[in-house]
């Protein structure tokens, strides 16, 4: 694709052109690594003077050392050699697929470390398992489906150390600016920051996907979020004490045409103020309770019982979702609320076949973006991306929270 035409490309032109490049760049690669171990097989030094392949592709290659011999290790695992005291390949079926140029190399190291981690005898099957959900999902979410297997298979892990209880030391502020923006600072004693650290750690994941791109959000953003997800997790505790007799929450209120529309305001609390659109997305579930308002601010709806997902509904979801239903993703129930299909504003039933499992980000990007979610004929969710992504607009599923296969 020349410059005129790259000016001239739409956003699919564009999308589908980097998706060959990297097609091809991924496939040499692979080539590459077969041909290093097999200049390794015949000798380096006979060949061309080299103590290692690895100084040999240092140089050949104008890359770092510690570059070049991680990608002779990894030749090494995908490739099997003809040295006389060289074992079979770690990962023969992951070579095949390297060569067609359709992993990464970030997929294709995450697939060899939790090979490393299974017993011989169970490899093969695992490696077929961790390439089939490959094929649809990015290299965290294999990662994930390799912790699964390995927990599965050594459902014990490793033994717990003991630890002397450390006396608690912690203090914590939080005020509201007159921005509109809270401010937090406090200091904690060691467990208490090593817990919070975990906790907000985990849930600041980058969200790279092959449907969504990369994460630009800033470390600070991120955990700003994971922050936000932690204290819905709290919000959704079943033992979280009450408050003047009611579970506690956050009132907003809407007039019924922004709610419709998604246009104009809303009143978040006593002082607050959100956009009608993210009003929209809490109204799908009561992590905030929505206050719906008529032309002359009568209260027309707040929290109806019809619109509230119940407690027996929401653990209907659960058990059909298993967890965010977007494809790729690995949160799990805790971490998601339930989402109108078809919206309540705009006519939705509350029930199993108008709802979806959804994180909070996949939720808001669901609003917000040419993504739709359907429920198929078999009563799973199924989820249509844009135009840009799948000119077909093939339907995708999340296969992660589904039982692994050899675990009946």
């Amino acid at each position: 694709m020349d410059r005129q035409a790259v000016w001239q490309a739409d956003a699919e032109a564009l999308a589908d052109r980097l998706r060959s490049l990297l097609t091809v760049v991924r496939s040499a690669e692979a080539e590459i690594g077969a041909l290093l171990v097999e200049i390794e097989s015949r000798g380096v030094q006979e060949l061309f003077g080299y103590r290692s392949v690895a100084r040999l592709f240092e140089h050949l290659a104008d890359v770092p050392r510690a570059a070049a011999e991680r990608t002779v290790t990894r030749a090494h695992a995908l490739h099997p050699s003809r040295s006389l005291d060289a074992g079979p390949a770690l990962a023969p079926a992951t070579a095949v697929a390297a060569a067609s140029g359709g992993l990464s190399t970030p997929m294709i190291d995450t697939i060899v470390e939790t090979l490393t981690r299974i017993p011989v005898e169970h490899r093969e099957s695992a490696e077929a398992d961790l390439l089939t959900f490959a094929a649809d999902a990015g290299h965290k979410q294999v990662a994930a489906l390799g912790a699964r297997i390995i927990a599965h298979l050594d459902p014990d892990g490793a033994p717990p150390l003991d630890t002397d209880p450390v006396t608690p030391a912690r203090e914590l502020s939080l005020r509201r600016k007159r921005t509109g923006t809270w401010e937090l600072s406090g200091r904690f004693d060691d467990e208490t920051g090593t817990r919070a650290h975990a906790l907000l750690d985990a849930l600041a994941e980058r969200r790279t996907t092959p449907d969504e791109g990369p994460d630009l959000r800033s470390p600070q953003e991120r955990y700003g979020d994971a922050f936000s997800d932690a204290v819905d997790l709290a919000l959704n505790a079943p033992d979280l004490p009450m408050q003047a007799g009611e579970r506690a929450h956050v009132l907003v209120a809407v007039s019924l045409a922004d709610l419709q529309s998604g246009l104009g305001t809303a009143t978040l609390g006593d002082t607050g103020r959100i956009s009608a659109a993210e009003a929209r997305v809490h109204a799908c579930d009561c992590k905030l309770i929505p206050a719906v308002l008529g032309a002359q601010s009568e209260p027309l709806d707040v929290g109806r019982a019809r619109r509230l997902i119940t407690p027996g509904l929401r653990r209907a979801l659960f058990l059909r979702d298993r967890g965010c239903a977007f494809p790729g993703c690995h949160r799990p129930p805790r971490h998601c609320q339930g989402h109108h299909i078809r919206h309540w504003a705009d006519g939705g039933p509350t029930e199993l076949a108008n709802l979806v499992l959804l994180c909070a980000h996949h939720h808001r990007l669901l609003h917000r973006s040419g993504w739709q979610v359907r429920i198929a004929a078999d009563g799973h969710p199924e989820f249509l991306p844009p135009m840009f992504l799948d000119k077909r607009r093939k339907p995708r599923r999340n296969n992660l929270h589904q039982p692994l296969p050899f675990a009946a």
